[in-house]
């Protein structure tokens, strides 16, 4: 299989190649160049798969130039109860991704079970295997650029720790994440692992990423790779949850259910869009947003308009602190019918920094091909997700972090009758520990590992949003 790129300037390349390369040539993300298709027999196999065993049939259609027997060696050796068993009670850690039923047709699918308590570790683990698969065949090293709105970064920086040839450059924004998110990252005294704390929102940061992976010289001479979910490797690994969602919670391959997917970057709910395009039976895609509702506003008026910094909030469900969603732009690829030219001219006038940087579909023929994708929208406020917290736990004695919260809020509006409702889980309450002792008065339990973790001493480098200062930095920080 090849990768193309979302602007069609790029030439085709396989997956090892995307890998490490992150953005295209172009600017463009890559993708395949069509995406393969699960049939009836297939799924009926996959059913009774073990998680190990899904993610290898699912990513054999992607990973083709990987040997079998070596993408099924690193698969299990990452899809395991040892790695992705976080001591949380009541929790099948055997399932990896074990689906927890609220009421008939509600369900919860666990994604935070990993070691960082973040749905990002069902992806990063495996990326951080196929990076150090992919350099030793290459006798390479690889300095990966990245940003994070909160779980990224941990999750990249956990995965990557101690891996032979590779060192973490993630940016984060300073004083934006929770204390127990910034200490995850910033308490790493792994000499592979850089924090940098940017002064700006996390749009600034993403930024930076982009602006480094475009200037091709630099990052040609530099190895630059990222793990920023426009990491191909990435949204690949996650389409695998949402076919183990889908066999937990029917009884056979004709239903059909609704993902409630918390978005900020549209990478989550990429992959389920990708699932859904390969014949997964998603009758419902459901995408939460919280105050920074750029994507809900795409959906419900057909413009999307990302904003500056100075008009994205700061809200308690800080993952999602994003007005400019990287990936939105491998959904529009699809929409437009695959037409690069028309993702460039889209893109041209979003990836300037004006105030009216805008484009808007409602009186084209794409608007009226939209409903034919799956999705609705919705958004949720801070009194929102403090109710729905509240209301779990009252009723069900399920405790569940913010952005879950604006998930299940919003998938209870929007979800379409009669269709069983999945909610994917973002990241344990121990993460948003100040917003749960508003919700509820009390604090959530945490992992015994993670037990006074904010008391750490902390490594990090605070630093402009200057990218000229970051090339700098990247470069001081490489062996010669």
């Amino acid at each position: 299989m090849k990768y193309i790129s979302t602007r069609g300037n790029a030439p085709a390349k396989t997956f090892t190649e995307i890998l490490l390369a992150g953005l295209a040539p172009d600017g463009g993300l890559y993708l395949p160049e069509e995406y393969p298709q699960v049939t009836r027999a297939e799924l009926d196999v996959w059913r009774n798969l073990s998680y190990a065993e899904l993610a290898f049939a699912v990513l054999a259609k992607f990973a083709t130039d990987i040997p079998a027997d070596d993408l099924k060696a690193l698969i299990d050796k990452t899809y395991t109860a040892e790695v992705y068993n976080n001591g949380r009670a009541d929790s099948d850690f055997s399932q990896i991704t074990p689906l927890r039923t609220l009421l008939p047709g509600v369900h919860i699918l666990e994604l935070s079970n990993g070691p960082t308590l973040a749905f990002k570790d069902m992806a990063m683990q495996l990326l951080g295997n196929l990076f150090e698969y992919a350099l030793n065949k290459q006798h390479e090293e690889l300095n990966i650029l990245g940003a994070t709105s909160g779980d990224t970064g941990s999750a990249a920086e956990y995965a990557m720790r101690g891996k032979r040839g590779i060192r973490v450059f993630m940016l984060s924004p300073d004083g934006k994440m929770s204390a127990f998110q910034r200490a995850q990252m910033y308490s790493l005294q792994d000499e592979n692992i850089h924090n940098i704390a940017i002064n700006g929102m996390f749009d600034d940061a993403q930024d930076m990423v982009k602006a480094v992976s475009n200037d091709h010289a630099f990052k040609a001479a530099h190895k630059i790779g990222t793990v920023n979910s426009i990491n191909w490797g990435r949204v690949s690994a996650q389409i695998v949850y949402y076919f183990k969602g889908y066999f937990a919670a029917t009884q056979s391959n004709d239903e059909q259910v609704a993902f409630s997917v918390p978005s900020g970057n549209f990478g989550n709910i990429c992959a389920g869009h990708i699932a859904r395009m390969m014949g997964l039976p998603i009758g419902q895609l459901i995408l939460a947003t919280n105050e920074n509702d750029v994507l809900d506003e795409f959906f419900r008026t057909g413009a999307y308009r990302p904003r500056g910094t100075d008009h994205t909030y700061q809200t308690s469900s800080p993952s999602m602190d994003i007005s400019k969603a990287s990936n939105f732009e491998r959904f529009i690829f699809d929409l437009v019918g695959r037409d690069g030219a028309q993702v460039r001219e889209f893109w041209s006038r979003v990836d300037n920094a004006a105030d009216t940087a805008a484009f808007d579909i409602k009186h084209t023929a794409y608007w009226d091909a939209l409903p034919g994708f799956g999705i609705s929208s919705g958004k949720s406020s801070h009194f929102d997700r403090l109710k729905t917290i509240r209301e779990l736990w009252e009723e069900y004695g399920v405790m569940v972090d913010t952005h879950t919260a604006d998930g299940l809020k919003v998938g209870l509006e929007q979800r379409r009758p009669g269709l069983p409702l999945i909610c994917l889980e973002t990241a344990l309450p121990a993460k948003f520990e100040e917003t749960i002792l508003e919700a509820l008065g009390r604090k959530p339990e945490r992992p015994a590992s993670m037990a006074g973790i904010e008391n750490l001493p902390q490594r990090v480098d605070v630093m402009e949003a200057d990218v000229a200062t970051l090339k700098a930095f990247i470069a001081a920080h490489i062996p010669a």
